[in-house]
């Protein structure tokens, strides 16, 4: 599923929350946040925004909503990851894991690691 929206710091915190929790009212949400919690109106705001993007739904219960994601994160990281790799390392993933290893001064056996839980990950 390509979305093609990126969500904000604050929106995707959010989601975080929700992938974790699955379904959540408001209040849920913001104690799972850390300290300082932010205003109930704020993530009530931002929960909202995120309907609108169709990232998340809700159901009435009582007077209130349960939010629930409706973006798996599987999807949204695969949708991040592709736009980073597009629009930093011009489409390769070869280009962005050698800066990364570069970057990151990441050693043989580690990369070696990698690689085996790559080939491990395919076997399965």
């Amino acid at each position: 599923m390509s979305q093609k929206k990126q969500l904000t710091r604050a929106e995707e915190e959010i989601m975080q929350v929700l992938w974790q929790l699955e379904k959540a009212p408001v209040k849920n949400i913001i104690k799972q946040l850390p300290d300082p919690k932010p205003a109930y109106n704020t993530v009530s705001t931002i929960v909202r925004i995120l309907e609108t993007k169709g990232f998340v739904d809700y159901e009435k219960k009582g007077k209130g909503h349960v939010y629930f994601p409706v973006i798996k994160k599987q999807d949204y990281s695969n949708d991040s990851i592709n736009s980073l790799v597009n629009n930093y390392f011009q489409g390769s993933f070869k280009s962005m894991v050698s800066f990364f290893v570069k970057q990151n001064d990441i050693s043989l056996t580690e990369l070696e690691s990698l690689v085996n839980e790559i080939h491990k990950d395919e076997k399965s």
